[in-house]
């Protein structure tokens, strides 16, 4: 429905994912149906054409603003997904598809409709193809909404939501490659700039403990599959310990500074956790946006 502002409103109808995205509440899994026993194989990525429907440049659900993407290469993003189901099965997606609960297919907010992306639970190391033909999500804190069958698939029905990372797949890749390097992180800027914060004190700040070889590392022994929350990463240690500390004086705890010797020079990564549960995610991602942090994200190592 066009407006005078030029701006495209996705209708209920349209935007299937955003009423599926609240952790399933008043939906459901299908029932004695039998065809949840074999589910389908992953998406096999092909050339296709923007969707005539479902792409406007800019559209608004619930007053705010999404921007769709111009192309779906190089795309990386690490968050939560959750999934959708019987109550949206056969309807509408975005782009006027009819949802499919048992196709390998899924909603994003921005990524060009249809696009094919590779998801991956990072609790379990369980990774799938999915088709994005549907807009969503909306609410707080999720990146895509899935079908069933592709939730099931990675394990992630009885709790609702997972922390996963998405990445966009490109046609000289093939559709069984995994991406086995680290996400690019955010453009760092060249003099790194601390936190908002009270004015410093005259005092040196505190000294704080790095992850040194004798504590539990990431991505070992029972840890290889830990989460963390990056929160910033600084060529200067000074400024990682203000960071840290003002995590620390708000009583944000498990917060640490790994100092990464890989690069040159060194970078020390200020990071939370591990983060076990998508609710702990929530409420620290919340907490982070109060402290003016709004560009947290998951590493994985």
């Amino acid at each position: 429905m066009p407006i005078n502002h030029g701006r495209i409103i996705v209708l209920a109808t349209l935007a299937l994912g955003v009423s599926a995205c609240s952790g399933n509440v008043r939906d459901s899994a299908p029932r004695g149906d039998g065809r949840t026993a074999t589910l389908p194989g992953d998406a096999v990525p092909r050339p296709e054409a923007r969707s005539r429907y479902g792409n406007g440049p800019v559209y608004e659900v619930f007053g705010k603003r999404y921007t769709v993407m111009p192309s779906s290469s190089g795309y990386q993003e690490r968050g939560v997904a959750s999934w959708y189901g019987q109550k949206f099965h056969g309807r509408l997606t975005s782009n006027r598809e009819t949802y499919d609960m048992y196709q390998m297919t899924a909603a994003h907010k921005t990524l060009p409709l249809p696009s094919y992306v590779r998801v991956t639970n990072l609790r379990n190391n369980k990774s799938i193809v999915v088709r994005v033909n549907d807009r969503g999500p909306v609410v707080y804190n999720r990146i895509i909404v899935l079908s069933f069958a592709a939730a099931k698939k990675l394990d992630m029905i009885r709790d609702g939501t997972s922390l996963v990372e998405v990445t966009a797949i490109s046609f000289d890749t093939p559709p069984g490659d995994h991406v086995t390097s680290a996400p690019s992180e955010p453009p760092r800027a060249a003099e790194p700039q601390p936190s908002p914060q009270p004015p410093p004190q005259t005092a040196v700040p505190e000294p704080v403990e790095t992850r040194q070889a004798s504590e539990p590392e990431p991505l070992t022994g029972s840890d290889e599959n830990a989460v963390y929350v990056q929160v910033g990463a600084f060529g200067s240690r000074e400024y990682a310990e203000r960071r840290h500390k003002l995590l620390t004086d708000r009583g944000i705890a498990n917060s640490f500074i790994f100092a990464d010797t890989d690069v040159v020079p060194t970078l020390y990564r200020v990071r939370i956790g591990p983060i076990v549960e998508v609710i702990q995610y929530d409420i620290l991602v919340e907490e982070l946006e109060n402290l003016g942090i709004t560009d947290p994200y998951l590493v994985t190592d």
